[in-house]
This record gives structure tokens, C-alpha cells and sequence, in this order.
């Protein structure tokens, strides 16, 4: 059984699937984010430039971070710190520098933007993205599947001896799954307070990132797989601390000014209480 192709050729040029899949996914990402974020009736203008800054810093977090915790095979090898198209990026590393760059540029480009409303609008279009790119992406890269499987489903891979657990794969579905499950909340819960959506997702997805590497993966870097478990239980430790926020701000508040937010069907708005006119919950 032939391997998952990395590269296809056209005449004398050749295309990696990898870093192609990957566009191809932040592209789309980006498309549903800019979707959301004017449903959500939050000024587009400087969204462009936030992509790219996140971009740049995420791709230069993910690389160096995969660097560091396989220094064995690219000490003396500098080429090879650049060699992106072959696979390579630390998620873990990418989300320490994304992570604070986005919140500082939020807050300086969108002043008049609650921060949790914002994440809650962008949110599921990066989870969707992650899931369309987990398939497009490291499911064509060197050395891309999990653990040796003698089950049907394993996959051969480039660079892997044997079948290999197909974990883009699943990995895609599991994200793919909490997409859907991020706005079916949306739609069929009642008014929230900003924020629950942006919790929800951390919780789950920092706590399945951190299973799928403990339980399909880890098996080629010791320090990587500590630190992607370990950046998966962070993640999901400040979910819980956002949710935390949300219901004390809920209880401190009561019943007076709830807001709605809701993501594809409707901009977020502002609901009076009807005991006072003059009171509003959180906005943006």
C-alpha cells in the first residue's frame, strides 16, 4: 500500500501538500472569521492586518517551539529550521504566541470591543479552520500519522515504518465536531453572557489536544509531547477561569441587563432588563 502523498508535480514545479493545505485552511478560516465578526457588528477594517500579525507570530512560536523539543535533528543543520513544507509546527508553541498578541492587539485595535464578545465571534471560525486544516495539512506531511496500528484504518505515511494510527484525521472530525457543537449552543441556547462560548472551546479542545497527544502520538519527542500535554491542560485551566468570570459576572448582576450574543444568526445585542430602562448588560 502506497504512502499519503506529500507533494504533487506539475512539469518542473513541485507543490507541497502540506504548506498548501494549510493556506488553503487559513484562508477559508479567515473568510468565516470577517463573516462573524460583521454579523457580530464588530468594525472589519483592522482585521487583515490582526490576521497577519497572528499568523507571523504563530508560525515563528510553532516553528521554534518544534525546534527546541527536536534540537537532535536540526543542531548543525540550518537549513532544515526552514524547511516548513516538510512538516513541523508545535501547536503549543504557535498558541503561546498567538494567545497575548491577540489580546494585546484586540484591545488596542478594537477599544470599544468587549473582549470576550470578540472571542466569542472569532472562536468558532478558528476551531473550523483547525479542523479543515488538521486534514489539508499534517495529513500530507512527513511523518504526519500516530502510533503503528495493525487495525484497518492505519495509514501509511512518509518517513513512518508500518500503518500508522491516521491521528489528521481524527483530530480533523474532533474538531470538526466541536465547531458543530459551538453553534448548536449558539442557536439553541438561551441569552448568554460573552464569553461561554469562548470558555466551552477551550475546555474541550485543550483538554482532547492534550488525550490525543498522550494516547495517539508522543512517540518521536519526549519534550514536545510533554509540552503540547502541557499546553493543552493550560488551555483549558484559563477556560475554566473564563467561565469562572462569566458566572460571577452573571451573579453579581442577576437578571438586570442579560445579553444576547449570537454568532451567525444575529448580531450581538445589547437586552434591557425590564425592571429598569436604564440598565444594560455587557455589550460591545
Amino acid at each position: 500500500m502506497s504512502a499519503v502523498p506529500t507533494s504533487v508535480h506539475l512539469g518542473p514545479l513541485t507543490f507541497h501538500l502540506y504548506g498548501f493545505g494549510l493556506a488553503v485552511a487559513t484562508y477559508a478560516a479567515y473568510l468565516y472569521a470577517r463573516r462573524r465578526l460583521s454579523r457580530a457588528s464588530i468594525n472589519l477594517e483592522p482585521f487583515a492586518p490582526y490576521v497577519a500579525v497572528l499568523l507571523i507570530g504563530g508560525l515563528v512560536g510553532a516553528r521554534a517551539a518544534h525546534i527546541a523539543t527536536n534540537w537532535s535533528l536540526y543542531s548543525g543543520h540550518l537549513g532544515r529550521w526552514f524547511a516548513v513544507w516538510q512538516g513541523g509546527l508545535a501547536s503549543f508553541g504557535g498558541l503561546a504566541v498567538a494567545l497575548p498578541l491577540g489580546v494585546y492587539l484586540q484591545r488596542r485595535w478594537w477599544r470599544d470591543v468587549n473582549l470576550l464578545t470578540f472571542c466569542d465571534a472569532l472562536v468558532p471560525a478558528v476551531v473550523a479552520g483547525w479542523a479543515l486544516g488538521r486534514v489539508l495539512g499534517p495529513q500530507f506531511m512527513v511523518n504526519g500519522g500516530g502510533h503503528l496500528t495493525h487495525q484497518w484504518f492505519g495509514l501509511h505515511y512518509h518517513g513512518q515504518v508500518g500503518r500508522r494510527v491516521p491521528v489528521p484525521l481524527i483530530q480533523g472530525a474532533e474538531d470538526g465536531l466541536l465547531w458543530g457543537l459551538l453553534l448548536l449552543g449558539e442557536r439553541l441556547g438561551p441569552a448568554r453572557r460573552a464569553g461561554q462560548v469562548t470558555g466551552v472551546a477551550m475546555i474541550v479542545w485543550g483538554l482532547v489536544r492534550a488525550l490525543d497527544e498522550r494516547l495517539l502520538l508522543g512517540q518521536q519527542s519526549h519534550s514536545g509531547s510533554l509540552g503540547v500535554q502541557a499546553a493543552g491542560l493550560a488551555l483549558a485551566a484559563l477556560g475554566v477561569v473564563v467561565l469562572i468570570r462569566v458566572a460571577l459576572v452573571r451573579r453579581d448582576t442577576g437578571s438586570v441587563g442579560e445579553t444576547a450574543v449570537v454568532g451567525d444568526a444575529d448580531a450581538t445585542v445589547p437586552v434591557p432588563s425590564p425592571q429598569r430602562d436604564d440598565d444594560h448588560g455587557e455589550g460591545t
